[in-house]
Order: C-alpha cells, then sequence, then structure tokens
C-alpha cells in the first residue's frame, strides 16, 4: 500500500524555468530558415541531452565541430552562452514553490540536467534554497525516464514509496514515475497544478 502524499518533487526544464536552445541561437542567427536548419541539424536537443547523461562538453563541442566546421563559431557558443537558453521562471511557478516551502512540505528535485550547467544555472536561482534535495542526471549518469534515477532519488530522499507527488512535463517521465514510487502529475501549467497540490492536502 503506498503512503499519502507528504511531499513534492520537481522537475525543473519546462516545469520551474522555461528552457530552449533557439533562446540563445535567435540572437545569433537572424534569418529564421537557417536558424531552423541550424536547430534541427547541429546544435540539436538531442546533442545536448548527452550533457544531461553526463558527458563532458569539452568532447561534444569538439565532435560536433569536426562534423560542422562551417559553424565552428556559432557551436564554440553554446557553452559560454548556455544560461541564455533559459527563457526564465515559469509562469506563477516560484510563487507556488515559495507557499509549499512556507506551508512546511518537504521540497526535492529530479532532473535530466548536465553537471556542468547545473554549476552554471544553480547560482542564478536561490529558489533551490528551499529544497532538500536534487538529484541531477549528469552527476549522477542517470536519466528519466530509465527507472535507476528514480529508484535512487526514492533511497536518498527517504520518501516511503507513495509519499513524493513527481512534477514532470513529460509523459514518458510521469509513467516511469509511477512505476517506481513517485505518484505523477503531468505539468502543465501552475494553475491546474496549485488544483492538483490542494486536492493532496498540501496548499489550502
Amino acid at each position: 500500500m503506498s503512503a499519502p502524499v507528504s511531499a513534492v518533487v520537481f522537475d525543473v526544464g519546462n516545469v520551474l524555468y522555461g528552457w530552449d536552445i533557439r533562446n540563445l541561437y535567435a540572437k545569433l542567427i537572424s534569418d529564421p530558415r537557417r536558424l531552423d536548419w541550424f536547430l534541427t541539424h547541429v546544435v540539436t536537443p538531442e546533442w545536448h541531452f548527452q550533457h544531461d547523461r553526463g558527458r563532458p562538453h569539452a568532447e561534444t563541442t569538439a565532435e560536433l565541430t569536426a562534423q560542422y566546421p562551417a559553424e565552428a563559431d556559432l557551436i564554440a557558443a553554446y557553452v559560454p552562452r548556455w544560461l541564455e537558453t533559459i527563457s526564465g521562471p515559469m509562469p506563477g511557478m516560484l510563487d507556488l514553490v515559495a507557499e509549499l516551502a512556507d506551508a512546511g512540505v518537504p521540497l526535492f528535485g529530479i532532473t535530466n540536467f548536465s553537471a556542468e550547467f547545473w554549476a552554471m544555472f544553480r547560482p542564478t536561482a536561490p529558489i533551490f534554497d528551499h529544497f532538500e534535495d536534487i538529484v541531477v542526471s549528469g552527476t549522477e549518469q542517470l536519466f528519466k525516464p530509465e527507472a535507476a534515477i528514480y529508484q535512487l532519488a526514492l533511497k536518498r530522499f527517504n520518501l516511503a514509496p507513495g509519499a513524493g507527488l513527481f512534477i514532470d512535463d513529460r509523459p514518458e517521465n510521469i509513467r516511469a514515475g509511477a512505476a517506481n514510487g513517485f505518484p505523477g502529475h503531468h505539468f502543465t501549467g501552475a494553475a491546474r497544478l496549485r488544483q492538483r497540490l490542494a486536492a493532496e492536502g498540501l496548499l489550502p
């Protein structure tokens, strides 16, 4: 039998903070068709997700530059300007986190995030001071929706199966979390999440 929900476990990208590679490269490539080509073929989400699995960006950048030498300058901009891929907090979410913290609800995170980029990003986001622990995929070299990252989180957070409500924007991650001890909420916005948190008795 599952424990009642008593804690909240957040994804980060596109749940707490907006993230899109286009946010950076729209500043660097003025032609819309060339921008679309670059984001489809060169600096793609699939290329970026290697970092979330733990690959160092020096390796991946060198490989990509060898594959697309004509794009070397644009590829070289990715790491030093990576914070520009973050569009800012998702509407209403930082207030919601602060309310949960004020209510004494334990807060945790499970995020697919490069360890190197997390080191850049974390100091810009004091909202995470409210979190007791965050499992970062690139640090652990585990990746949602693989079962092992949820199993590690359950143990590290010292939560009984069912106690941590897992908030993520990707249905496959929600399904995997539910199969590994984390009842889920598919994130589509702060208003709907607030309703769920109230239904769980975590907010008024």
